[in-house]
């Protein structure tokens, strides 16, 4: 696991990417991405990215990205095929009516449901140029809400909690974050879980394992679980399986079987 971890991942095997794709039509193509890919575009040429790979496995040059996610956040991502479908989808999102609900794994006891209604905005004060922070004064910042939900929990090797996790807004980081505000980072979060030095050293070197055990995973427990497009599209609601690694840290941290979660 740890080697797909450092400055130059592994490249795409369209193989398996084609095992990724769970929904298609005429409209849009959805995939299941896993934790250790970007989405956009690399200068390490067409497989170092999903939007480069999908462009190689389906020759379709003009393929829009509506969804995105960050490198270690896995699960589903929506491409359209065409502009009046991406344009269609991308206005349903900015209008807040596709449904976006993630699974994620926290550091510490959530003890119940928590909304969190925390502008955002760049943190000036960190030394990670992309982190952002969840702002008292609002300014400059963005409206952002979240929802978390407590499903299960697990004491060993320390507090840990699998939430469901629903956003209403869409903003860089946000789920991450907000967990930050709560004090519930995600684990394996380098940026926001306590020492942003981990990701600095990360873009260096990789993960280390020394390192890995401070963080627990080698990537973010965060999981984008279920699209629902269903106000736009009727039935439309894309699931995305629970990757082997996130099920393997459940089992292993008494969180249970994942494959519960795939039969809901």
């Amino acid at each position: 696991m740890i080697e797909k971890f450092g400055k130059t991942p592994e490249l795409v095997d369209l193989e398996e990417l084609k095992t990724w794709i769970i929904y298609e039509d005429e409209k849009i193509i959805a995939v299941n991405k896993p934790g250790w890919l970007v989405c956009h575009p690399s200068k390490n040429g067409p497989l170092s990215s999903l939007v480069g790979a999908m462009r190689e496995l389906t020759h379709i040059e003009t393929m829009h990205l509506v969804s995105r996610l960050d490198r270690e956040t896995s699960g589903v991502v929506v491409f359209a095929k065409d502009k009046k479908s991406a344009s269609k989808i991308q206005t349903a999102i900015e209008s807040k009516i596709v449904g976006k609900t993630y699974l994620a794994i926290l550091r510490g006891r959530l003890l119940g449901d928590y909304a969190v209604c925390q502008p955002l905005a760049d943190d000036k004060n960190s030394n990670v140029a992309i982190k952002q922070i969840a702002a008292i004064d609002k300014g400059s910042a963005k409206p952002a809400e979240t929802l978390f939900t407590p499903l299960r929990f697990s004491e060993k090797p320390e507090p840990l909690t699998l939430a469901r996790v629903k956003i209403i807004t869409g903003r860089k980081h946000q789920i991450r974050a907000h967990a930050e505000w709560i004090n519930k980072a995600v684990v394996g979060d380098k940026i926001y879980g306590g020492d942003e030095n981990i990701y600095l050293n990360f873009i260096e070197n990789g993960m280390t394992r020394e390192d890995m055990q401070k963080m627990l995973m080698p990537r973010q427990a965060l999981h984008a679980w279920i699209l629902d497009f269903s106000k736009i599209y009727p039935n439309l609601v894309i699931k995305a399986k629970i990757p082997q690694d996130f099920a393997d840290f459940m089992l292993e941290n008494n969180l249970g079987a994942a494959e519960e979660f795939d039969k809901q």
